[in-house]
């Protein structure tokens, strides 16, 4: 699995205009689940995005996790993370789980996220979404359950 995360002020995601999902402070998550990801890959992602210290104290260091600072998550799939662009000009998808283990992975990723508190917004898995995102900072951070260590 593979998640983007973005540090926002604020950040919403709609479905044919329609406003699904919506937070503040906190961070956008875009999942991306690969061919052969397990539930346990995504119970220490979320372990690890959810403790990661991307939050500054008062003298501008990154000190304070999601969890400690109480922030917001919104959750959107998106199977484009496992895009391969090395050949020709269309990326492949080749890598990316088929659309019934995704969601399945995806659920039970945003379950976990759900159990340790937090608030938790989703867009709609498969659809098609705009997201409006407010990055604050900006912070963008990679973070993938292949080279994830420590949660």
């Amino acid at each position: 699995m593979r998640a983007i995360l973005q540090r926002v002020s604020r950040a919403c995601v709609r479905v044919d205009e329609k406003i699904v999902g919506s937070i503040g402070t906190g961070v956008v998550l875009l999942l991306g689940v690969k061919s052969g990801d397990t539930e346990e890959e995504g119970h220490r992602l979320a372990r690890k995005c959810v403790n990661l210290r991307i939050f500054e104290n008062e003298e501008g260091k990154f000190d304070y996790s999601l969890l400690e600072l109480g922030g917001d998550v919104l959750v959107v799939s998106q199977f484009t993370l496992y895009g391969d662009c090395r050949k020709g000009r269309r990326p492949s998808f080749t890598d990316a789980a088929s659309p019934e283990v995704a969601e399945k992975l995806y659920t039970s990723f945003v379950r976990d996220l759900r159990n340790y508190g937090l608030r938790v917004e989703t867009g709609i898995f498969a659809a098609r979404m705009e997201v409006e995102i407010i990055n604050d900072g900006p912070v963008t951070l990679i973070v993938d359950s292949e080279k994830t260590v420590n949660g």
